[in-house]
């Protein structure tokens, strides 16, 4: 995961925005601030609809740990085993070693002051309450606000149960939504009775209110009288909640049951239908989405956004702003009633298989425009969709003959994997999918490949080789030779990162001339080009190297490919260094570590940062070239092994490193190191992008010198190849 890094703002956290006036519980919210000042654990509970999440945030909101509040949405999350990846997603956190998530939280939240909202766990209980545990017994700086139906039941646990609106504070939602539709409510005897049967539920209040353009509060109170005595234990004049039901559930708990199937029964059939179909989506989804999954058999795709229209209006489906763009969402009580309805119908397997496809074509997309301009915003959009993404995967691999669709799904978000931190999630669903046999073997083929690359970033060569040597054998035999291009490529990766030049080399090179041979050009082949200008550099053919990268900048400035090209500007910097242009070296790199950072892709910026620690050291500035080496050693950890354990990657650290200790003296760089150590990472790649320049020492071609015993760093040495690219894709 992110080292020490705060990936998004560490004082303001990830809070959800408020789209809605908060009204009312003024006593509450001071009771939780309490709570939360005196315990490292609170747990709000209570009903469905009752408010809890939104208590909560608000309460949150006004927390200042030293290292943010931090939001964590469990709804979205409907295996136990993507627990611990949903947080370390909401923490921002990127780890590309083989270590399980929850040993990179425990890594990473040491030393961290911050507050966790753990938000709808109650399906999620005994793994939550494992992962709570653990996290409050070793992270001292944790404090844990956990909303949900029922306690988590953790030694500790302060508990706050949430009852239901007062009257006055009911009349007052229900009025200050009514505004938001444009109509002016006034506070009379129908309003006070219809939130009063509504037992004071701020969902079923918003879902009342959701009804007022078209009905008055006097004919939605006739209309909901109507719907409770359904519900009546066989004295027509008693309400459903007036009196309990032996073996049913809590009155509150029935009557919020009662105001979602109550307004499910006001809407006009194809609101229901579409109500119904939009439970197949986990999370959040977009317009695109609903209108390919939702329509057709009933509802014309044309009039789709019309009844979502009419949902949203009704509060039925809920709209949120997002870095891709305007999204939708049900709350889970709602989603479940509809799931409910669809099972009902006999349509759900179509479906979900709707789903599959769309989020497949979804992600072939993604894929092709990978290799584009749009890499920020595939980028982007596959990071909204991982709920949904993680859906279809679970459906493909887990139905009979759609094996052959999760091999295809999981092998073609390899860019994703290795290009935006998701290394180990990636490998978790690549090794499901390359244990079925499908029958299809081009689409295993793939995922093969992908698995091992993955491996290989992770720094797990035996799995990795015998993946790769698996993948070349099947490929031979199926007499595919993309994927033979593809498994040769990864394994000459993989000699390099082992400092075996000269195979890399010749593995590399027949790769790219595979490549040629059959036409393919993306930022995996040129991926493969920058490792073989590596392998080219460290065996002293520091020129090829140059020509190699500037064909590869070249090609992704034509095509707007800025991952790729980050490695291509690395290893062009690492040359401009050598040669003596520090300043050009200099804005090489700046670039470099800009798009790696951007598309939290570590090994990238990683190696940048050690690179500018050395052209900083050549500047003149050994203090700060030992503040940017202590800020790479701390992001290495979430990377695997520092440099690799290559010799021919740590050549430029150790020259860095010797040149520093000579100017500072031990104890100096030492003190250094630990300042740079402590940085998040967010911090140590600002101070390398923004730092002041140093008066420049004068930098004559090779002027820097290795220290005796050290080796000569002016033959080309620590460019990002293998892992660079691949972590890329």
């Amino acid at each position: 995961m992110r080292d020490q890094q705060r990936p998004h703002s560490a004082e303001s956290g990830d809070l959800p925005l408020e789209l809605k006036p908060f009204v009312g519980r003024s006593a509450e919210l001071t009771e939780l601030a309490e709570a939360l000042g005196a315990a490292r654990l609170v747990t709000v509970t209570g009903a469905c609809g009752v408010g809890k999440s939104r208590l909560a945030a608000r309460a949150a909101s006004g927390c200042a740990p030293r290292d943010g509040v931090w939001h964590v949405e469990l709804e979205p999350v409907r295996d136990p085993e993507f627990l611990d990846y949903a947080v370390v997603e909401a923490l921002g956190l990127t780890d590309h070693t083989t270590r399980l998530p929850r040993e990179t939280l425990l890594d990473r939240l040491g030393g961290r002051e911050l507050l966790l909202v753990l938000d709808g766990f109650e399906h999620l209980l005994d793994a939550c309450a494992e992962l709570v545990t653990d996290l409050l017994r070793r992270v001292p700086g944790l404090r844990v606000l956990a909303v949900g139906r029922r306690p988590l039941g953790v030694a500790g646990e302060q508990l706050l149960p949430l009852a239901p609106l007062g009257g006055d504070e009911a009349v007052r939602l229900f009025v200050e939504r009514a505004a938001q539709h444009g109509l002016a409510v006034e506070d009379d005897a129908d309003v006070r009775e219809l939130c009063r049967r509504l037992d004071g539920i701020p969902l079923a209040i918003e879902l009342a209110a959701g009804r007022l353009p078209m009905l008055s509060p006097g004919q939605l109170l006739e209309r909901l009288d109507d719907r409770f005595r359904l519900l009546t234990d066989g004295r027509p004049d008693a309400p459903a909640h007036s009196r309990p039901i032996p073996g049913g559930p809590p009155s509150r708990h029935r009557t919020l049951r009662t105001a979602v199937g109550w307004s499910h029964e006001l809407c006009t059939p194809e609101e229901r239908l579409l109500w119904a179909r939009l439970s197949v989506f986990a999370g959040r989804f977009d317009l695109d989405a609903v209108e390919y999954v939702c329509g057709g058999q009933g509802l014309h795709s044309d009039d789709v956004f019309d009844v979502l229209s009419q949902l949203l209006a009704q509060s039925v489906v809920a709209r949120e702003e997002s870095g891709s763009g305007v999204r939708y969402r049900m709350l889970d009580t709602i989603r479940a009633h509809g799931a409910d309805w669809l099972e009902a119908t006999g349509d759900a397997a179509r479906l979900r298989r709707r789903h599959r496809d769309w989020y497949l074509g979804l992600t072939t997309w993604c894929e092709l425009e990978w290799f584009s301009p749009r890499q920020d915003e595939v980028a982007a959009r596959v990071e909204a969709e991982l709920p949904n993404l993680r859906c279809a995967l679970e459906y493909c691999l887990s139905e009979p003959d759609e094996a052959h669709l999760g091999h295809y799904l999981a092998g073609s978000l390899w860019f994703y994997w290795v290009g935006c931190g998701r290394l180990s999630e990636g490998r978790h669903w690549l090794e499901q999918a390359v244990a079925l046999d499908s029958g299809h073997e081009r689409s295993r083929l793939k995922a093969l490949w992908v698995l091992g690359y993955v491996a290989i970033l992770q720094g797990d060569s035996v799995p990795a080789l015998g993946t790769l040597l698996e993948c070349r054998e099947e490929a031979e035999r199926a007499a595919d030779p993309t994927a033979v291009a593809y498994a040769e490529h990864r394994t000459g990766c993989l000699a390099l990162l082992s400092d075996d030049m000269e195979r890399a080399e010749t593995l590399l090179s027949s790769a790219l001339a595979r490549y040629q041979e059959i036409g393919e050009l993306n930022s995996n082949v040129l991926m493969g080009q920058i490792e073989l200008a590596m392998a080219r550099a460290f065996r002293g053919d520091l020129q090829e190297a140059v020509r190699l990268c500037e064909d590869v900048r070249q090609v992704c400035e034509d095509h707007g490919e800025r991952w790729a090209r980050s490695y291509a500007l690395y290893v062009l910097a690492y040359a401009a260094w050598a040669d003596g242009d520090l300043s050009g070296a200099r804005t090489l790199l700046t670039d470099c570590l800009g798009n790696a950072h951007s598309f939290r892709d570590l090994l990238g910026s990683v190696l940048a940062v050690e690179l500018l620690a050395l052209v900083t050291g050549a500047e003149g500035d050994a203090s700060e070239a030992a503040v940017l080496q202590g800020a790479a050693a701390g992001m290495w950890p979430s990377v695997g092994l520092p440099l690799f354990g290559s010799a021919s990657f740590n050549a430029p650290h150790e020259l860095c490193e010797t040149a520093a200790r000579e100017r500072l003296g031990d104890e100096r760089y030492e003190e250094c190191v630990r300042q740079g150590s402590a940085l998040g990472r967010e911090e140590a790649v600002h101070r390398a992008l923004g730092r002041r320049r140093a008066a420049a020492l004068p930098a004559p071609r090779g002027s820097a010198r290795p220290a005796k015993g050290a080796p000569d760093m002016r033959k080309p040495a620590a460019s990002p190849t293998r892992k660079g690219g691949e972590t890329t894709g």
